[in-house]
């Protein structure tokens, strides 16, 4: 086990509006919340019973699995071996239609990580969740939580409204470039489309394993809209999205852009080429097969050491036994992947 690893992807639970967020809103939102009811926003649509959701021993008596700070400390920690590890929070503020609303809940959830999460364990960081429904809005809690090294990079969903590469989210990575923020895509939805570009599956089942084509759709849209031209710094972190779909995809991007690059004249350099200077990907949960050369094929053809991230995705079960790296990858990226390449992505990590 390494003596340092940074884990790119654990995921606090919140309790809930009323019971956990409600001292972190805004006066008019609180007056809401309670007026209404609101509670349980949560984005996973994973059965809360199913182990994926959290294994046993990773639940607390009372409430989710990632609700207990000191259940999370321990599994975090102690049994998965990472040294500091970033703060991930899905919750429904990323997909409310209210954009105001949206943003007090953004703000809400950063103050409550800060207070109750970050400021009890300094191995912790953590994510700025923003309400991309308004860029505006984004740009505004950016600003307001840029100033805390503490928080180490921007968190969106993989699947929104309009692909990220469209311009009116560029304020949005002009602010993250400025301020050494990656752009953290995790797995989820906004509910806006159907998670695949054929329609609505049937099973939880489709829903998941389609989830790669957001992914897809979302490195494209950065790429041939143009933002590394104008955004050369920026990193972008693929949370939860796989990795062995990536060595045809590449090949796949690079192929066709050959043949179309007339269209889009300012993507001067192989698509494959930026995935691997700008993109970087979390390594859990891990899709490759399972015996050592299929993995090591996979990781050669990506051509990338640098691009792997080590992350457990704490509460979530997606791994045999405690140990989250990847069986059979090369030991040449296992220490890179725990430590360079987080400490290079997330250029605010402090470790002191």
């Amino acid at each position: 086990m390494a003596a340092m690893r940074i884990d790119c992807d654990i995921h606090p639970a919140v309790g809930g509006t009323r019971t956990t967020l409600l001292p972190y809103l805004s006066d008019h939102w609180k007056e809401q919340v309670v007026s209404r009811a609101i509670d349980g926003l949560d984005l996973t649509s994973y059965p809360p019973g199913m182990p994926l959701s959290g294994r046993a021993d990773w639940r607390p008596a009372n409430g989710k699995p990632g609700s207990d700070l000191a259940m999370v400390q321990k599994g975090a920690f102690e049994q998965l071996g990472a040294s500091h590890a970033i703060l991930n929070v899905l919750y429904g503020a990323q997909a409310v239609f209210d954009t105001y609303m949206a943003a007090d809940f953004c703000k809400a959830i950063n103050d409550w990580i800060a207070a109750e999460w970050l400021s009890r364990d300094p191995r912790l960081r953590a994510s700025i969740v923003v309400p991309m429904q308004d860029p505006d809005l984004a740009i505004e809690e950016i600003e307001r939580r840029a100033g805390d090294n503490r928080f180490v990079s921007v968190l969106v969903l993989a699947q929104g409204e309009t692909l990220l590469g469209r311009r009116h989210f560029w304020p949005v990575y002009r602010l993250a470039e400025k301020y050494k923020l990656p752009l953290a895509i995790h797995a989820g939805t906004q509910y806006r489309q159907a998670p695949s570009s054929a329609g609505w599956p049937s099973h939880r089942y489709e829903y998941y394993f389609v989830e790669a084509q957001a992914f897809q759709a979302q490195i494209l849209s950065l790429i041939y809209e143009g933002v590394f031209g104008k955004f050369p710094n920026l990193k972008v972190v693929l949370m939860e999205s796989g990795v062995s779909w990536l060595p045809a995809f590449m090949w796949r991007a690079n192929k066709t852009w050959r043949g179309v690059r007339v269209e889009v004249p300012w993507v001067e350099r192989e698509p494959a080429a930026i995935i691997r200077d700008n993109f970087r990907v979390t390594m859990q949960p891990f899709d490759a097969p399972g015996d050592a050369r299929s993995v090591e094929e996979i990781i050669d053809q990506i051509g990338s050491e640098k691009m792997f991230l080590f992350a457990s995705d704490y509460p979530h079960w997606q791994f045999d036994g405690d140990d989250p790296i990847p069986p059979n990858l090369p030991k040449s990226i296992i220490e890179k992947m725990c430590v360079d390449n987080p400490l290079e992505t997330f250029s605010r990590l402090s470790l002191n």
